[in-house]
């Protein structure tokens, strides 16, 4: 398994930029954005509306991400 840090683009509101993630962590958004009937770019949008300026985009999917799934499993 290539688990590199993978770096794609997503457009949030309206701007492209580049985020940097692992396989098992795209594959995630594309799965928690299928469920919600998202595209990943919406989610992701999302996503970047509610984090702290502190907070960079990656480390703000990777929290989501594992938040969404911790409460799945309660």
């Amino acid at each position: 398994m290539n688990d590199r840090p993978v770096k794609r683009s997503v457009t949030l509101r309206g701007h492209r930029t580049s985020v940097t993630l692992e396989p098992l962590f795209w594959q995630a958004l594309k799965d928690i954005a299928r469920e919600r009937r998202l595209a990943v770019n919406a989610l992701a949008a999302e996503i970047d509306s509610q984090r702290d300026l502190e907070t960079g985009l990656a480390t703000a999917l990777r929290v989501y991400i594992l938040d969404w799934y911790r409460s799945r499993s309660r």
